[in-house]
């Protein structure tokens, strides 16, 4: 849904009280991480199932706020057939072992609105495996590379997204927006807590004039359960 911006409930504020940096634990153990050979090999699988001729993203999440790479151009797009979700486990990155993130991917079902990116015509191979390890955590992954239709207001097009896989060992399913708020609220990692990434990630999504209803639920949601954390009082 795209609306007007209006104020979010989280708050930098509120982020900064439950930020911190954990140490690193490194990859789960019965997972590694890939080699370039390996990272080499998925973009060869995927430049053989579809070559562009021009190169499109599909951004969702962070991929929008912070997308470490070039690009020529952007518009507004809808994936059909996928939503946005905090369906991915992760005890690395914004959580630990102890206390796991949830971070967004594509899961079935639904629709969701973000953004596409054109990438520059050169260089297809370098640039999708920059996109690889980025995006690609454990060894084998959850969060997996696709080709997916998309609709922008100039017509549909093909774009690389990533997508949650339901049998990888880091996917949560779909959980009580409670649950979600309450794990987003706590839970932090060598790169910075989980209310950070859930902040950025919806500013950004209303700067862009994109209102998910699940997202801007969980936000008043965390932000409520900081404020109860912070003042000692039980959330509402």
């Amino acid at each position: 849904m795209r609306l007007g911006r209006r104020s979010m409930a989280l708050t930098a504020d509120l982020v900064a009280r439950v930020e911190r940096v954990e140490p690193d634990p490194g990859p789960e153990p019965g997972t590694s991480e890939h080699t370039d050979a390996e990272f080499d090999a998925l973009v060869e699988q995927l430049l053989s199932q579809y070559r562009p001729e021009t190169l499109w993203v599909f951004a969702y999440g962070s991929l929008i706020w912070n997308p470490e790479f070039v690009h020529v151009e952007q518009r507004p797009a809808t994936a059909s057939g996928w939503h946005r979700s905090f369906c991915l486990k992760l005890t690395r990155w914004r959580g630990t072992r102890e206390l796991p993130a949830l971070m967004l991917a594509l899961d079935r079902g639904g629709s969701c609105n973000g953004i596409v990116y054109r990438l520059p015509d050169e260089d297809h191979f370098g640039q999708l495996g920059l996109l690889m390890r980025r995006e690609i955590d454990a060894n084998p992954p959850t969060n997996v590379p696709c080709w997916i239709k998309v609709r922008t207001n100039e017509g549909s097009l093909r774009a690389l997204a990533f997508v949650a896989a339901p049998d990888g060992r880091a996917y949560a399913g779909r959980l009580p927006l409670e649950q979600v708020a309450d794990t987003l609220s706590r839970a932090a990692g060598h790169w910075g807590s989980s209310a950070q990434y859930l902040f950025r990630t919806v500013s950004k999504l209303e700067e862009s004039g994109i209102r998910d209803r699940n997202l801007w639920r969980i936000q008043n949601l965390v932000a409520q359960q900081i404020t109860a954390s912070s003042s000692g009082a039980d959330p509402e």
